[in-house]
């Protein structure tokens, strides 16, 4: 069985998620991969939806975290600031392995992410709808952060900081006062899988998919990357896709049909 670019992130994403995370996720990819993941990698993880939703196993895709379906089986539905302080107390305790998804127009080396404006942030050429709750998520939770990997995306210093990731490098979190033992741990692309060096916290090639070479990589991504730990992505098996097309998202709601 093929299977699609698209089909290929949501496997990744499903793969970084464990049976001990508590998982922040939206829609879009990070809802099918986290989908796929209570049903194959990590089936004792728990979703959380920032509308206030715990631990979420929807017999139907959502629409967005306001669809009425993510509430099917959920434990328990809170009024939305009791989420929002369950987010910030949680980061306080270092035995509660939490993971979340974001996204954005821009990323640096160190994982900050930008959705909030192109160029300067008082005359910008382009301004995004801003924050949400990334930034939020990026200062509690570890995060996962999904890109479409272009050079004018990957960039060496981001126009705005919307969303911080390690600020500077090991010590750039704690310096701002950040939780530092929260942070980016990876990037999905269209490419590959980007992670962060242990010791530089700065971003290095950790897989590259089938088909796509490192010098795509290297060509599309606007600042120096490591490639020397790269290994390639191994291919999804044929049943998890087949998950992915008639049970997960049979009607093509956020993966289009081939």
């Amino acid at each position: 069985m093929g299977y699609t670019n698209q089909e290929l992130q949501a496997v990744m994403i499903a793969k970084h998620i464990k049976n001990s995370h508590t998982v922040v996720v939206g829609t879009g990819l990070p809802l099918i991969g986290a989908s796929l993941a209570k049903k194959t990698y990590a089936p004792h993880c728990h979703l959380v939806v920032e509308s206030g939703l715990m631990d979420c196993r929807p017999k139907e895709v959502p629409s967005s975290v306001a669809d009425l379906r993510f509430m099917a089986n959920a434990s328990v539905l809170w009024e939305q600031f009791r989420y929002f302080g369950f987010q910030s107390n949680l980061s306080r305790y270092e035995d509660i392995d939490l993971l979340a998804f974001i996204g954005g127009a821009q990323i640096d080396p160190y994982g900050n992410v930008n959705s909030t404006c192109i160029g300067d942030y008082h005359n910008p050429k382009t301004r995004f709808t801003g924050s949400g709750g990334a930034n939020g998520i990026a200062t509690f939770f570890n995060t996962i952060i999904m890109m479409q990997h272009q050079k004018r995306r990957f960039i060496e210093k981001v126009d705005y900081m919307t969303s911080p990731g390690w600020i500077d490098g090991p010590d750039g979190r704690a310096k701002k006062g950040l939780p530092s033992n929260r942070g980016p741990v990876a990037v999905v692309t269209d490419l590959g899988i980007m992670k962060f060096d242990d010791d530089t916290k700065k971003m290095y090639v950790a897989e590259y998919y089938p088909g796509v070479t490192l010098e795509q990589i290297v060509e599309n991504t606007g600042f120096d990357i490591d490639v020397s730990r790269a290994v390639q992505s191994e291919r999804p098996d044929p049943e998890v896709i087949r998950m992915i097309r008639e049970e997960i998202d049979p009607k093509g709601v956020f993966i289009k049909k081939k």
